[in-house]
C-alpha cells in the first residue's frame, strides 16, 4: 500500500512553485486601458496593452467585454498600436484609430456584422475622434504641414548625386518635445468625415493651433445639432511663450466659422456639450504664475455667458469631465490622497464618489480612465497595489467588480511584495505625509531587510496605491522599498503642492528622510545597508539628499535635472517652467536658481552615484546628467553615468531598456552592499 501511493504521488505532475517576479517578465505583463462602456451599458471596449519579446517593442489592440463580465472576446490582434475606441451614439459600431495599414488611420467596426472597414486613408494621424449626435459624422484632429523655413538659396544637388541631409532651420520656441523628437512643422485643425467613409474636410485653418498642439492632441466635442465644434486653441499672440494659456471656440462646421467662448488667462480644455445643447463643461483655472494650482471643473452657456466653477470650493484638481444623461451632474475624474477616484459633481456643486482605485499604467502615479453609459454605469481602468489594470464597472447601489483578468495566469505564478500604506509626520515642521512600503516575497517580520527609498518625479504628481512593476521587481531582489508624498506632491490639496512654490529642491528632503526612520524605527531595517534612487524630479531629490547626508550607500539618480539654469533655456517644458517654478528668468533671478541648484551641494557629495538618461530625452536633456557625472568624477566621487539610446524621459520606449533601469540601479546597489 505504502510502495503504491508513492508511485501515484511521483508520476503525478508537480505543480510549480510561485517564485517572485523577474525582469523578463515585463514582456508578459498586459495592462487594460481607456474602456468605454457602450450607450446601452452592455459592452466596454478597451485598449490592451502588451509587448513583444522578440521586437522589444510595445502594442495595443482593442477588446471588448460584456459589462457583467460573462463574455469577452478580441476585436484587433497583432503588432500594432491601436487605440482611442469610441462608440457610436446608437452602440452599433465601434470607432477606433490603428496603424495596421503603416501609419494611423480611423477604423469603424460594426458589432452586428464584425466587420471593420477603414475610414480615413491619407497622411493625416487622427486623434481625438468624436461622434455626432446622430452618428453621420465623425470629427478629428490632425496636424496639417506648413512651408518650411528657408534661410537664404541652398544649393540643388546634381541628378544623381548623393548629398548630406540639409540643415535643419527652425523659428519656433519649442522644436523638439520629449517623445516625440523634432516637432514637424505643422498647426493642428479639426477635420469630419463621413461615418460611411469619403472625402475628408478640414474645418480649421490658419496658422494657429486647433484643440492640440504638434506635442499635445488634444480634444474636442461636438454639439447636439451638429452644427458645431467645441475646442480649446490657441489663438493670441505669441502663444509658445505662454504653453498653459488657450480659450475655447466654437466653430461651425459647415463654414469654419470661430465664435469665442472664454477669455480669460489660464488654459481652458476638455470641453463636453450637454445633452440639451445649452451648457458646456470644461476644465480650466486663472495662470497667476504658481507653480501648481487647482484645475477646476466649469460650466457655462452656449454662448460662453454665465461662466462659474462647480468644484471653487473643493480644493481638488479635476479633469476629463462627462455629462450624465440627464444633463444635471458631470462625472470627473480626481487624485485624493494618492488615489484616482471618479467623482459625481451636481450642477449646485455636490460631489460624491463614484468609484475608486484608477489606474492604467505600469507604475504607481495617478492616472487611469473611465466613460459612462446612459445609465450610470461606469467602466473604468483598476489598478492595485499587487493587481496590474483591469476593467472594472461600478453602479449605483452595487459594488465596484472586476471585469477582465489579464494577468490572472501570470500571477498565479509569481509572488509579488505585500504593499502597505502608511502615514508619519515630517521632522520639519510636523506635516503628515503618506507614503507606500512593499516588503519582499516572503517577508520575514524578524529579519532585517536593506531599504531603497523610491522618489517620484513632476514634482507635481503623486505616487499611491497603484501597481508598479519596477518597485516590484527591486521587492523581489530582497529590498524594502518606500515610496511617499512628500510637499509638492499632488492629491492633498493646493497649498501643500504649493509648499515647494519657487524652493524646490528644499525642505521635501526632511519629509523623505523622516519616511525612511520611520520604517526604521520598526526595527526591520538593515541600517548599514539603505540607498535611494528616483527619476526626473525624483532624480533631482536624490541628488538633493546626497548632498546632505552620507546615510546611503549608493544612489541611482535616473535623468535628473542638475542645473536649473541650463535646464529652463533646453527643457522642451522651459517656457512653462521659468514662469511658473521660478520666479523669472536666471538673469534676473541668479540667487534664487543658484540655491537651488544641484551644483550647489555636489561639493558634499560622498555617495557612489549612478546617472542613467535616455540619449532622446527633451524633457530633461542628456547635458544635465553629463554636467553632474563629470562633476562627481572631477571631485573623486565613485560614478558612472549610462546612456540609453533611443529612449525618451522615463526610458520606457523599450521594454528591455525599463529592465535595464531596474537592473543597473540593483547591480550598483549590490556593488556596495554592506556583508559583514
Amino acid at each position: 500500500m505504502v510502495a503504491l501511493t508513492a508511485l501515484a504521488m511521483s508520476t503525478s505532475p508537480l505543480r510549480a512553485q510561485p517564485r517572485p517576479l523577474a525582469p523578463v517578465d515585463l514582456f508578459a505583463l498586459q495592462y487594460a486601458g481607456d474602456p468605454q462602456i457602450s450607450p446601452d451599458g452592455q459592452w466596454i471596449a478597451y485598449v490592451r496593452k502588451w509587448s513583444d519579446v522578440t521586437t522589444d517593442r510595445r502594442y495595443s489592440n482593442i477588446s471588448l467585454v460584456r459589462a457583467d463580465g460573462t463574455q469577452g472576446r478580441t476585436l484587433t490582434s497583432g503588432a500594432f498600436t491601436e487605440t482611442s475606441p469610441r462608440w457610436s451614439p446608437d452602440g452599433t459600431r465601434l470607432l477606433y484609430v490603428s496603424n495596421r495599414g503603416g501609419k494611423p488611420q480611423l477604423y469603424v467596426h460594426t458589432m452586428a456584422s464584425r466587420t471593420d472597414v477603414a475610414l480615413t486613408n491619407d497622411d493625416r494621424a487622427p486623434s481625438a475622434p468624436a461622434w455626432s449626435a446622430d452618428g453621420r459624422q465623425v470629427a478629428f484632429l490632425a496636424l496639417v504641414p506648413t512651408a518650411p523655413l528657408v534661410i537664404g538659396q541652398p544649393l540643388t544637388p546634381p541628378a544623381g548625386a548623393t548629398w548630406a541631409a540639409p540643415p535643419k532651420v527652425t523659428d519656433r520656441l519649442t522644436f523638439r518635445y520629449d517623445g516625440l523628437g523634432e516637432l514637424p512643422r505643422a498647426f493642428m485643425h479639426a477635420f469630419v468625415v463621413s461615418a460611411n467613409g469619403g472625402t475628408v474636410r478640414q474645418v480649421t485653418r490658419g496658422d494657429f493651433d486647433h484643440g492640440g498642439t504638434n506635442y499635445a492632441p488634444g480634444s474636442l466635442a461636438w454639439t447636439p445639432d451638429g452644427r458645431e465644434l467645441v475646442m480649446p486653441a490657441r489663438r493670441d499672440t505669441n502663444p509658445e511663450l505662454h504653453q498653459r494659456e488657450t480659450e475655447l471656440y466654437a466653430v461651425s462646421v459647415a463654414d469654419g466659422a470661430l465664435r469665442r467662448l472664454t477669455r480669460r488667462y489660464g488654459p481652458d480644455a476638455s470641453p463636453v456639450v450637454s445633452p440639451d445643447g445649452q451648457w458646456i463643461a470644461f476644465t480650466g483655472f486663472d495662470d497667476t504664475g504658481a507653480s501648481f494650482t487647482n484645475t477646476q471643473l466649469y460650466v457655462m452657456r452656449r454662448d460662453g455667458s454665465g461662466r462659474r466653477s462647480l468644484t471653487a470650493n473643493a480644493d481638488r484638481n479635476v479633469d476629463a469631465p462627462v455629462w450624465a444623461a440627464d444633463g444635471q451632474a458631470l462625472y470627473v475624474r480626481s487624485d485624493v490622497e494618492g488615489n484616482t477616484r471618479v467623482l459625481r459633481v451636481t450642477l449646485d456643486g455636490a460631489i460624491t464618489e463614484v468609484a475608486r482605485d484608477l489606474g492604467e499604467g505600469n507604475s504607481a502615479y495617478g492616472g487611469g480612465s473611465f466613460s459612462v453609459s446612459r445609465g450610470g454605469v461606469v467602466a473604468y481602468s483598476r489598478s492595485m497595489p499587487q493587481e496590474p489594470s483591469d476593467v472594472a464597472v461600478a453602479a449605483s447601489g452595487a459594488p465596484a467588480r472586476v471585469v477582465t483578468a489579464l494577468n490572472a495566469a501570470l500571477l498565479t505564478e509569481r509572488r509579488l511584495g505585500a504593499v502597505e500604506e502608511l502615514w508619519y509626520t515630517s521632522s520639519k515642521d510636523g506635516l503628515k505625509i503618506q507614503g507606500w512600503l512593499i516588503k519582499p516575497p516572503g517577508f520575514d517580520p524578524s529579519r532585517k531587510y536593506p531599504l531603497i527609498l523610491e522618489i517620484h518625479g513632476g514634482p507635481f504628481l503623486n505616487y499611491g496605491s497603484r501597481f508598479d512593476e519596477e518597485k516590484q521587481l527591486m521587492a523581489a531582489a530582497g529590498y524594502l522599498v518606500l515610496y511617499v508624498n512628500p510637499r509638492g506632491s499632488t492629491s492633498y490639496g493646493e497649498s501643500f503642492a504649493m509648499r515647494i512654490h519657487h524652493t524646490y529642491p528644499g525642505d521635501d528632503r526632511f519629509d523623505l528622510e523622516s519616511g525612511v526612520d520611520a520604517i526604521i524605527a520598526r526595527g526591520i531595517v538593515d541600517t548599514t545597508n539603505l540607498f535611494v534612487t528616483g527619476g526626473s524630479g525624483g532624480g533631482v531629490l536624490t541628488a538633493w539628499l546626497i548632498g546632505h547626508t552620507t546615510r546611503y550607500r549608493a544612489a541611482a539618480a535616473f535623468y535628473p535635472v542638475i542645473n536649473w539654469e541650463s535646464f529652463n533655456l533646453t527643457a522642451d517644458i522651459a517656457p512653462n517652467t521659468s514662469r511658473t517654478w521660478f520666479p523669472g528668468m536666471p538673469w534676473d533671478h541668479v540667487a534664487n536658481y543658484d540655491q537651488r541648484s544641484l551644483l550647489s551641494v555636489v561639493k558634499q557629495v560622498k555617495t557612489p552615484t549612478i546617472i542613467m538618461t535616455g540619449e532622446e530625452d527633451y524633457r530633461t536633456p542628456m547635458s544635465e546628467s553629463e554636467q553632474y557625472y563629470k562633476a562627481l568624477k572631477m571631485l573623486g566621487v565613485e560614478s558612472v553615468l549610462v546612456r540609453v539610446p533611443e529612449e525618451s524621459h522615463g526610458i520606457r520606449k523599450r521594454p528591455s531598456h525599463e529592465a535595464s533601469k531596474v537592473t543597473t540601479a540593483l547591480g550598483w546597489f549590490a556593488r556596495y552592499r554592506y556583508t559583514p
